[in-house]
């Protein structure tokens, strides 16, 4: 069964660039045709899909977000990484690492972080 951790600060200051980290158990990201994507949930929004990379290493971002945006992956830790740049507190949010069978497809679901963007 496949497990997904997220790491990285929960603080974040204004204008600096967000790094968070999942780790993949139980599944190769290079395997097994999958999707690996990164979802965040605001206070009092809803979902907001971000980007994703697939098991090629091709990545898809969120038009609203790719200006900002970049995914990448280390085969050698099974891990696949976010970066945010320019975070501003709208950016504040906790933010989710999933595996999916296609883009916006969220069938297995890391426990989520908290980030706060904060001076």
């Amino acid at each position: 069964q496949v497990q997904l951790q997220e790491s990285g600060p929960g603080l974040v200051k204004p204008s600096q660039t967000l790094s968070l980290t999942c780790t993949v158990f139980g599944d190769s990201i290079t395997t097994n045709l999958y999707y690996w994507e990164w979802i965040r949930q605001s206070p009092g929004k809803g979902l907001e899909w971000m980007g994703a990379i697939d098991y090629k290493g091709t990545t898809y971002y969120s038009p609203s977000l790719k200006s900002r945006t970049s995914i990448s992956r280390d085969t050698s830790n099974n891990q696949f990484s976010l970066q945010l740049s320019s975070v501003t507190p709208e950016d504040t949010a906790v933010y989710y690492c999933t595996r999916g069978s296609s883009v916006y497809n969220f069938g297995s679901w890391g426990q989520g972080t908290q980030v706060t963007v904060s001076s």
